[in-house]
């Protein structure tokens, strides 16, 4: 059906993964034309819309990561254009990138995250105040590729990951640390694919070991007992679900010894560069390679537009 239409494949954007984008859609656009799609390169930028209407662009694959691309925002120019695009809707996406309401979603659902506390800038933060103790992870509200993250082992390294994550948002998450296996699990048409487990050369799996080569070993199946790898599977399955995501996602998760799962987060819009984890998931699990599981996503987008 998408073989009929113009394509555009939304890459680079405004937000601090720009350069982890810019190769995810690049890697897109290549499978979308060699498979004889009409697709062409947008660059995004605050004059998106003027671009899509230029180029005549009937339908979107959008390769964007983090702010004005995984947020919402972008999805809901596309939803007032009437353009078919790849991926979850407006809310889904608001959701999933919003730390401290997609855990709330969780919650809800009655599914496992880690207890945190919210802070806002200019608040005192002091380990007094938080219901657990050390080690703990200070986070941003809204980033993804783990951007501003950091592990605090002792008081005095809090002073630091806090002017690190309010570098990036006016709000941050401290969560408890929770130790446990690094697993990923792949959603695809609404059924998981597999999980996959990382093992970070750094101490979590920080920017650094998601984009370079050599500084994360990625095992798949998780080396998980099977019982426990299809928990990991449904768990990450019911966050998609919660969050209301469509299409396509990747489920974060902490796997403890005792077989907790704890979801940290659900990226609806998962990296797919040669490195990513969703194409490594769907080619090993669904024997699906990089060419065909984008060719899959781009025509699950002919029915994400409803026209009112």
């Amino acid at each position: 059906m998408m073989k009929t239409k113009k394509i555009g494949v939304l890459y680079g954007g405004l937000s601090a993964e720009r350069e982890v984008s810019l190769k995810s859609g690049a890697a897109v656009l290549q499978a979308l034309v060699a498979q004889g799609y009409n697709a062409v390169a947008i660059d995004v930028g605050r004059d998106l819309a003027d671009a899509l209407k230029c180029k005549k662009i009937e339908a979107a694959f959008i390769a964007l990561h983090g702010r004005y691309g995984e947020d919402g925002c972008v999805q809901g120019l596309l939803e007032l254009l009437q353009i078919p695009y790849t991926g979850s809707g407006v809310l889904a996406s608001a959701l999933a990138m919003h730390k401290l309401y997609s855990k709330q979603a969780f919650a809800a659902s009655g599914i496992l995250t880690a207890p945190f506390r919210c802070y806002r800038r200019g608040e005192t933060v002091t380990l007094t105040d938080l219901p657990f103790g050390l080690p703990l992870v200070v986070k941003p509200v809204q980033e993804g590729s783990s951007v501003g993250i950091s592990i605090v082992k002792e008081e005095y390294q809090l002073a630091t990951a806090l002017e690190l994550a309010f570098r990036y948002d006016d709000e941050i998450l401290i969560e408890q640390h929770i130790k446990g296996q690094e697993v990923q699990v792949g959603i695809l048409e609404d059924k998981p694919i597999g999980a996959i487990e990382i093992v970070p050369k750094n101490e979590f799996y920080d920017f650094e070991a998601k984009y370079t080569y050599g500084m994360a070993e990625h095992l798949f199946p998780a080396r998980l007992e099977p019982a426990l790898y299809e928990k990991a599977q449904q768990i990450g399955l019911a966050a998609h679900r919660a969050l209301g995501c469509k299409g396509y996602s990747r489920v974060d998760l902490l796997v403890t010894s005792v077989g907790d799962c704890f979801v940290l987060e659900v990226n609806t819009l998962p990296g797919m560069t040669a490195l990513s984890l969703l194409p490594e998931i769907a080619a090993k699990g669904a024997g699906l390679p990089f060419s065909e599981l984008v060719a899959q996503i781009i025509e699950s987008a002919a029915f994400s537009i409803k026209v009112h």
